[in-house]
């Protein structure tokens, strides 16, 4: 019988977003941008929010990458350990990354040895905005650094 950890990918990076709310649409456009490089031993998952049932996708992962557009912070975006939670976000239809973890923590009695968040700075959320072209660039060179720390893992 094999094992959790030869079942699941070692590395799952989730894109949190709404395509139709302008820079919302960043956490879903990276994933959409890690689709096309075929990333080994890498699980990509999209969603418009996180539910609770995702602490099941973070069970037997080496390393968890939560993507997502920030409305205010670090420009072009901010990179780095993401710590469990909880907080009022959590709710039976909408979670926070840092409240998964707590959830999951309490589920599955551990969480992934690496979580890290990637918030792209936005701009423009109104429901039929496009990207702008600020969080465009925001997004290319959030692609770089993602790219940058896959080599360094691989490595």
């Amino acid at each position: 019988m094999k094992k959790l950890h030869e079942i699941v990918a070692p590395r799952l990076i989730i894109g949190i977003g709404n395509p139709s709310r302008g820079d919302d649409a960043l956490g879903s456009l990276c994933i959409e941008r890690l689709q096309a490089l075929q990333l080994p031993d890498t699980e990509l998952l999209t969603d418009f929010q996180l539910q609770v049932e995702y602490v099941l996708d973070l069970l037997g992962r080496d390393e968890v990458i939560f993507v997502d557009a920030a409305a205010s912070g670090a420009e072009p975006y901010a990179f780095g350990p993401l710590a469990a939670q909880t907080d009022h976000s959590f709710t039976s239809h909408a979670v926070s990354p840092s409240a998964l973890l707590a959830a999951g923590q309490q589920i599955n009695g551990h969480l992934p040895p690496s979580t890290c968040m990637l918030a792209i700075r936005g701009y423009s959320f109104e429901l039929g905005d496009a990207l702008s072209a600020q969080a465009a660039d925001n997004l290319e060179q959030a692609m770089a650094l993602l790219e940058r720390h896959m080599a360094k893992i691989a490595a």
